[in-house]
């Protein structure tokens, strides 16, 4: 069963260069461990699993991982939307796409990419915007088109999904699980 959403998330905003800035950042510094795990690096990665994401569906649909693992994702865009590929919980994954609808109320993101003009500001003035600058590790922003990577070292146990917190994707179905061995 194809999972049909839209996915966007992580805001670059160190750099105007497309998002493969979210991802490269991501792997370098371990903040140390949580429930749903932590940043990687590539050169740590166990295996490299490619994601594809389309315009309201995710491929592959579900990915098994193992307790410890890290794992080097490519993550590419095919579709015509802008689209996030995030590790989390349900429960994460809600607050977040609060969160993201507010960039999109804002101008940060629109439908097929990032203002990247709208994404250098200083946000932390204005109501509601308080550190939206969306640099989440277990996050990247994929534009139409473009390929970004992400590590990510996984816990012993949780319950996790990888997502898309674009305004109404995860709703659409554009929603995957993640599998701890």
């Amino acid at each position: 069963m194809r999972f049909t959403t839209s996915i966007a998330l992580a805001l670059a905003l160190a750099t105007s260069a497309p998002l493969a800035i979210a991802a490269e950042g991501h792997g370098h510094a371990h903040h140390g461990s949580s429930p749903i795990g932590q940043p990687g690096t590539a050169a740590e990665a166990t295996r490299t699993v490619e994601v594809t994401l389309y315009d309201m569906y995710y491929e592959p649909e579900s990915i098994a991982v193992k307790s410890g693992e890290t794992v080097r994702f490519v993550i590419k865009n095919s579709g015509e939307l802008l689209h996030e590929f995030n590790i989390g919980t349900a429960a994460m994954h809600e607050k977040h796409q609060a969160q993201m609808q507010l960039m999109m109320d804002h101008g940060m993101l629109t439908p097929t990419g990032v203002n990247h003009e709208m994404a250098h500001m200083d946000h932390s003035a204005m109501p509601g915007m308080e550190g939206l600058a969306h640099q989440d590790p277990n996050s990247v922003l994929v534009e139409p088109g473009a390929t970004v990577e992400l590590a990510w070292t996984f816990p012993g146990d949780a319950q996790l999904e990888f997502a898309c917190n674009m305004p109404g994707h995860y709703g659409a179905g554009m929603v995957g699980e993640i599998t701890l061995d």
